[in-house]
């Protein structure tokens, strides 16, 4: 067995877990530097009532904490399944080297899963989205926009 395949197996033995805990969907994730285990989650949708409590978010959030960093650019992703939309936001912003997965859209999609109306409503202008997706207060926004453009303090990211 490869050193990715033990991990795999891993991600695979969280989602079993927080499945037959009932904390949410049959999803496990793991995050590594090196090869040491840095971040850990499953789904907890259904149990904490928080519908961003996806495998990969509580594992992203997991590792930083335990990294002291918001930024996981030497670490890998290992999930059960390929990840959802917002999932795969929260990676890019994480900025991990690479990210491993088993199940695919298509099998997630077979048992309930069904993620392609969210990738479509990414590919649609947003007069024609689903939920009203509105303009309101940019000159006000903008303004808190400038005063961060030329704060001196700030962290970049």
């Amino acid at each position: 067995m490869t050193r990715e395949q033990k991990f795999m197996q891993e991600a695979i033995a969280l989602s079993q877990k927080g499945m037959d805990n009932n904390e949410g969907g049959p999803f496990g994730c793991i995050i590594v530097k090196g090869d040491e285990i840095v971040g850990r989650g499953n789904n907890k949708v259904s149990s904490s009532n928080d519908p961003t409590a996806h495998a990969e978010v509580t594992a992203i959030r997991d590792a930083c904490k335990n990294l002291d960093t918001f930024q996981l650019s030497d670490c890998e992703v290992y999930t059960s399944c390929e990840p959802c939309p917002m999932c795969l936001g929260a990676i890019y912003w994480a900025r991990p080297k690479v990210v491993y997965y088993a199940n695919n859209r298509q099998d997630a999609a077979d048992i309930g899963f069904d993620d392609s109306m969210i990738y479509d409503e990414m590919n649609a202008s947003l007069e024609e989205r689903k939920i009203p997706i509105l303009p309101l207060g940019r000159q006000e926004a903008l303004k808190v926009f400038h005063q961060w453009q030329h704060k001196d303090d700030k962290t970049e990211y």
